[in-house]
């Protein structure tokens, strides 16, 4: 069960944190992985972990701000395997700043990377899958999906609507045999969040995670892998937390 051997597997934003975790986590459940984003020396990275571990891949730059970019990722991915099996969106930025104090500018330049540049990817790559008739697709939503932190209303707002995309996508494309999940990471040390969690708003997230630890961006995995396969065949719509208890928590102490 869970073997995703000969499936063809996409990563947008792949290259660091979670994505680059999930990426790898693909490759040794046996898929071939194309992990992409904007930066040359971290695409040849990753390719040469994924080369190590068995998969075949391409060293493919692309930016979600850019169609066209990611239009000629999914050119290049299925001209070299014949499929796309396997999407994962895993780009995204944030900023904490107050919000009467969040410019037009800011607001719309996270809700592009987060939001638009989610969507621009499943439409690219879920034309493909629908005529497939088959394909999973994974974004990578937020606790902020679900409930609010402080100062980071604009990406806040991007992740609840990644969210309600993705069951969107789901309900609408569920006929075709394509099922569209995501993944809400708890509180998992990156380099998007490492200076936060050095702060006293990194100890009270601690504080609220049950487990009393921060996760590790391999312990996504599993979950990316179960949505990956052919087991989730019946799952599509759902927000899956692996957050250490942190959203089912009320009061710890």
């Amino acid at each position: 069960m869970f073997t995703l051997a000969g499936k063809c597997a996409v990563v947008v934003g792949g290259t660091s944190g979670i994505g680059k975790a999930i990426a790898l986590g693909l490759a040794s459940a046996g898929a071939n992985v194309v992990a992409s984003s904007r930066s040359k020396p971290a695409v040849e990275s990753i390719a040469d972990c994924l080369e190590k571990r068995g998969a075949k891949t391409l060293r493919i730059l692309s930016d979600v701000l850019d169609r066209a970019s990611l239009q000629n990722l999914h050119d290049a991915v299925l001209f070299a395997f014949g499929r796309i099996d396997i999407l994962v969106n895993s780009a995204g930025i944030t900023k904490r700043v107050p919000t009467l104090d969040c410019s037009e500018e800011l607001w719309q330049s996270i809700m592009n990377v987060n939001l638009n540049g989610t969507l621009r990817a499943c439409q690219i790559f879920g034309a493909t899958m629908l005529q497939q008739k088959k394909g999973r697709i994974i974004n990578i939503a937020s606790l902020s999906t679900f409930v609010a932190f402080q100062e980071v209303a604009a990406y806040g707002a991007s992740k609840a609507a990644v969210g309600a995309l993705t069951r969107s996508l789901a309900v609408e494309w569920a006929p075709h045999g394509i099922c569209v999940n995501a993944i809400a990471p708890g509180i998992f040390p990156t380099d998007l969040n490492r200076e936060l969690l050095d702060s006293p708003r990194g100890k009270e997230l601690l504080m609220r995670t049950p487990m009393a630890r921060f996760g590790t961006v391999e312990e996504v995995v599993g979950a990316a892998i179960f949505l990956a396969s052919d087991e989730s065949a019946f799952t599509t719509g759902q927000i899956i937390a692996v957050d250490g208890g942190f959203l089912a928590s009320g009061v710890n102490q």
